[in-house]
């Protein structure tokens, strides 16, 4: 991807967002930026509000008060995809999976059998293309997932816990298909409870705390050198 093509949709800037549920404030007033070109990680305890955040920032919830701008625009970009922890597939083969999302971006045709067969390639499900997807294991679903995401080229892959109940081959496999997403010039914004996987994938970090951003910061200086009590404590919690 060209340096023109990146700049389209970025960056994504929250501004006071605010989102309520049932009286309570889900988000309060928070406010972040996701720059271009990073791997960005939202981090914090169970009911921080990291999911929803992820959410707002893809433009899947608007916020009750506030706003978000991709690029400068209040208008949501097309080139963004996202990957849930239990990814929702087809009852479609995994080469379908990947087809129709393809058709449904306006792709079809040749083009789209050739970017479908190189993103199966890519996560190593080319062997397993003619397979209904609702056979296939937790890792291979999450890797189709992944595929049929970056096969849209996305300028922005938003990830909401990825490996979260998979087995550490599986994960490392994810890992690695994040990485090369990255590697092709998608920024990442993703969720995850396990520190250690954001030290070995984070530039950016940014920390939740009962629906609010404490810390936004690069990634060694928040491992290093936290400035906020929350992610002080959130961080010596985990090291116990």
């Amino acid at each position: 991807m060209g340096d023109v093509e990146i700049a389209v949709g970025l960056p994504i800037v929250a501004h006071d967002v605010t989102i309520m549920r049932r009286g309570t404030r889900v988000l309060d007033r928070v406010g972040a930026r996701i720059e271009p070109s990073l791997r960005t990680f939202i981090l914090g305890a169970n009911g921080a509000g990291k999911s929803t955040l992820l959410r707002v920032l893809h433009g899947l919830i608007a916020p009750d008060s506030g706003r978000i701008a991709w690029g400068g625009s209040t208008t949501r970009p097309p080139r963004q995809a996202m990957v849930f922890q239990r990814p929702v597939l087809l009852r479609r083969s995994a080469a379908g999976n990947v087809l129709h999302a393809l058709a449904l971006a306006g792709v079809r045709g040749r083009e789209a059998r050739a970017r479908a067969d190189n993103a199966l390639s890519r996560v190593g499900l080319s062997d397993i293309a003619d397979r209904s997807a609702r056979v296939l294991s937790g890792g291979e679903r999450q890797r189709l997932a992944l595929a049929r995401a970056s096969a849209l080229a996305p300028e922005v892959l938003f990830l909401d816990e990825p490996t979260a109940s998979l087995d550490p081959p599986s994960m490392r496999a994810v890992e690695s298909i994040v990485e090369a997403v990255h590697a092709g010039g998608t920024t990442i914004v993703m969720t995850t409870h396990s520190l250690a996987q954001a030290k070995r994938l984070a530039d950016s970090v940014v920390f939740m705390s009962a629906g609010r951003v404490t810390e936004h910061t690069d990634a060694a200086t928040f491992f290093a050198c936290p400035r906020s009590p929350e992610a002080r404590n959130f961080l010596e919690g985990e090291r116990l």
